[in-house]
């Protein structure tokens, strides 16, 4: 399924939990990306995810292949790359008949607009002795979604959504 997530509303006279937000630019190199993840482990850990935790590892794998893939296929020479990350909360009630998790995007954004990967759903697996190929196939099965959009004629961005469990 491939589809953008709502905002979290309100319900009731109870308001929803806050949206947290986090967006760094980074440089366009393998640097660049190695500390994308480490920045995105960090900042769950910050939000309530600690380190080791699946759902911190897991965001922080998402967060290396879209990262990577910015650098490998979306590089263009002086220009960078944005990470965000969007945490929507389940419900601010923390309802016990509530069965929704909270949601993380990740969101990278890169300088290469007609460069875009396959669409969600038509990824084929490499060769075996492929050496690479394989990223978008671990977002595919670890993400709830992803897919790409471009919002303006100079950039492309790829995001996943995640569902964290407590």
């Amino acid at each position: 399924m491939n589809y953008e997530i709502a905002h979290p509303t309100t319900t009731g006279a109870e308001p929803a939990a806050p949206t947290r937000h986090f967006s760094i630019r980074l440089s366009a190199t393998p640097r660049g990306a190695r500390l994308a993840r480490h920045l995105a482990a960090e900042q769950l850990d910050t939000w309530g995810w600690p380190y080791a935790t699946d759902a911190n590892g897991t965001a922080a794998l998402l967060v290396a292949e879209l990262a990577a893939n910015a650098v490998r296929h979306g590089r263009q020479r002086g220009r960078d790359f944005r990470l965000r990350l969007t945490l929507y909360p389940a419900d601010a009630a923390h309802r016990p008949d509530t069965h929704r998790l909270d949601t993380l995007r990740i969101e990278v954004t890169d300088a290469r607009p007609g460069d875009r990967p396959p669409a969600a759903g038509t990824l084929r697996a490499p060769a075996p002795d492929a050496e690479s190929g394989r990223g978008l196939l671990l977002v595919e099965a670890l993400a709830g979604h992803w897919g790409t959009t471009g919002g303006d004629p100079y950039t492309k961005t790829v995001w996943c959504e995640v569902a964290l469990g407590r």
